[in-house]
């Protein structure tokens, strides 16, 4: 079965290699009468995943008021995506290697235990510290249900399946913050975790009645687990999102913590590549990389990563700091993306089956860069409805560049290498997230900087001019509060800060109209022109 064409020679071998291997292994886990059930746990737990990467948003307040720490509080989120990203490609060779079953158990235990310890923090340190066990958890739910969902379902269901996922995932992210809010606004906030607990018990209870995978042959070699790759994959991965997560925050990226971390994270490294060389059984193999099916992916996915930074990060504050709207209503410009993106993404088969994977995401990816293009061209200050058009259409275009691409590995691998294949795409996917978080972070404040020491300037002068004043805030950060309180400001100054936001949030999307030059460069020059497809299990 192919998508179509003549496939390439080198991923043609690569495809044989993976039928090979799958046909001396198991076939796919559990049968289509059984799925109904297994979905709703896999729904359920990418609701829990997706969920606490946010819920705890609105009510940090409640959180500082009640436990103090408020110079760390940031680790809250840091912390929890850390400890999921470096844990996605751990779990994926795991669930090679162990089983589905056994690894999703795992996590969802973890992340329940990681719950409870939250829900009975005693101080923010305490807290922090179980966000990190809720996290290592939180890696197993996301890696692997996406796993077990391309097992379950035919290459031509899956864009259903993964679409369901989509939407769960979506809608989790977006309400998080709103049921935090009303947890720590009308009961307490230790709810935001107790709550997870009966809703994970009911997807492990599902998992364990209804997920069933083939029995081992008895015969044969013990799997081994090469524990020592996946030690030095996780202390490399953290070195390194802690210098991306924590430089220009909680240091200066020119100091000895972020040269440290950095020349750490390279170290390791190189001694992570000496080690899965010299393994048996590798966590991360070469043929994540020596295949350009898989390759392009991971490179195309990394660049998607860096480029959802703008929207995600940026846009609420656009729609706060400049066009004068409120939080709830800056979510919902916000939401328009995160609307169309399970839709394009259901709807992307109708398109791959006709012109191939690869075409369908140059396609997406093309429509989301010429709307990232078209964001700086917006009036000042507008209307809400401009920028959610902006993001209704880029979430269009996303959703034919992501899921065709995922779906397309996951297919062109068997089943004893789709968890690792599903854990690379996913983990590289992260690692963009926080390079684009902390790169366009530091644009952002860089031309406000720039913008705010003009006016300052100015201000300082003849007044004349832009008319802003000295006194001005320095950052980001400083700026949305100072707009959230209007009354401390001229009329002019005002106006002034708006624009030096506008101005910002206009060189981010620039930027991540950068990222998406990259990713269509990657489809064009590193992707085959058609990815080789295995028939379905």
């Amino acid at each position: 079965m192919s998508s179509g064409g003549t496939e390439d020679t080198e991923d043609t071998k690569d495809a044989g290699d993976a039928h090979d291997t799958e046909a001396i292994t198991e076939a796919a886990p559990a049968t289509p009468r059984g799925r109904g059930p297994v979905v709703a746990a896999l729904m359920l737990g990418m609701a829990l995943a997706a969920l606490d990467g946010t819920i705890v948003a609105t009510a940090v307040p409640q959180i500082v008021g009640d436990l103090g720490g408020f110079s760390v509080f940031s680790w809250l989120f840091s912390g929890y995506l850390l400890a999921v990203t470096v844990t996605l490609p751990v779990y994926g060779k795991l669930s090679d290697t162990l089983g589905r079953k056994p690894v999703l158990i795992a996590g969802i235990i973890i992340f329940l235990i990681g719950s409870l310890l939250c829900a009975s923090a005693w101080n923010m340190a305490a807290l922090i510290a179980f966000r990190v066990v809720q996290g290592l958890g939180g890696g197993a739910l996301q890696g692997t249900v996406q796993t077990i969902a391309a097992d379950l379902y035919p290459l031509k269901e899956r864009p259903k399946i993964q679409a369901r996922l989509s939407t769960v995932w979506a809608t989790s992210s977006v309400a998080g913050p709103l049921v935090g809010g009303l947890f720590a606004g009308y009961v307490d906030w230790r709810w935001i975790f107790i709550v997870n607990l009966p809703v994970g018990a009911v997807a492990l209870w599902l998992i364990v009645r209804h997920l069933h995978e083939p029995a081992r042959p008895a015969a044969g070699p013990r799997p081994r687990v090469d524990w020592a790759g996946a030690l030095a994959v996780f202390a490399t991965a953290t070195l390194l999102l802690t210098a991306l997560v924590q430089g220009g925050v909680a240091w200066p990226w020119v100091s000895v913590p972020s040269l440290g971390l950095l020349a750490g994270s390279v170290a390791l490294a190189c001694l992570t590549v000496v080690i899965e060389r010299r393994a048996a059984d590798p966590i991360i193999p070469g043929w994540v990389w020596k295949r350009r099916t898989i390759a392009a992916v991971n490179l195309a996915l990394g660049a998607l990563g860096l480029l959802i930074v703008a929207p995600t990060l940026f846009v609420p504050t656009y729609a706060q700091s400049v066009l004068g709207l409120g939080p709830i209503a800056a979510g919902f410009v916000l939401s328009a993306m995160t609307l169309s993106w399970p839709v394009s993404a259901a709807l992307s088969n109708r398109v791959y089956n006709r012109i191939g994977f690869r075409r369908t995401a140059l396609v997406g990816m093309s429509v989301a860069l010429a709307v990232l293009l078209a964001f700086p061209l917006l009036p000042f200050p507008g209307e809400a409805w401009q920028p959610a058009l902006i993001m209704l259409v880029l979430g269009a275009g996303l959703g034919l560049f992501q899921l065709p691409l995922i779906i397309g590995v996951q297919s062109s691998v068997g089943w004893a290498e789709r968890g690792t294949a599903t854990a690379s795409i996913l983990f590289n996917r992260q690692i963009g997230q926080s390079v684009g978080a902390a790169v366009f972070g530091a644009v952002a404040n860089g031309v406000l900087a720039s913008r705010l020491a003009a006016g300052a300037g100015a201000g300082s002068g003849s007044g004349a001019g832009s008319g802003a004043g000295p006194g001005l805030p320095g950052d980001l950060d400083a700026v949305s509060t100072a707009l959230s309180h209007p009354g401390s400001l001229s009329a002019s100054s005002e106006e002034y800060l708006r624009r030096a936001v506008d101005a910002a949030v206009d060189h981010v999307f620039v930027g991540a109209a950068g990222a998406a030059v990259l990713c269509v460069l990657v489809l064009l020059f590193v992707a085959p022109r058609v990815f080789p497809v295995l028939p379905d299990e």
